[in-house]
């Protein structure tokens, strides 16, 4: 059993990864959260997520050892749920997060559902 669910996920990293390069990049169905910390980004910006409006992408994406010099932190991701949809900048790693999911700032989130639900279904893809 473990190794049939390790398969989809380890396909769809091969698959956000070749979004990622190809520019080309087809939405992922998956997961979305929040969260509110503040400091340097992965990008070696400072950030807040408790007030700025942005996301942090699955770590698997990452390519280059120094997360600041990586493709993606001068991407965005295009978030849609319930009809809704947001465009946020990349701007931090999400080292918790499956390939399908991601981690939006409080205000990102919250402008797509209420925070205390805590984890919605999206599709999203990077632009």
């Amino acid at each position: 059993m473990k190794s049939t669910l390790r398969t989809p996920v380890v396909l769809a990293s091969a698959a956000v990864v070749s979004f990622v390069f190809s520019g080309t990049a087809s939405a992922v169905s998956g997961t979305s959260s929040w969260y509110n910390d503040a400091g340097y980004g992965a990008c070696g910006t400072q950030i807040n997520a408790a007030t700025q409006m942005l996301v942090a992408a699955p770590a698997a994406l990452w390519t280059t050892p120094n997360p600041n010099n990586d493709p993606l932190c001068r991407k965005s991701i295009r978030v849609t749920y319930n009809g809704k949809t947001i465009t946020v900048p990349i701007k931090d790693k999400c080292p918790s997060c499956g390939s399908n999911k991601i981690d939006l700032s409080r205000p990102a989130f919250a402008s797509l559902a209420n925070p205390d639900v805590g984890i919605i279904n999206v599709t999203w893809q990077i632009v």
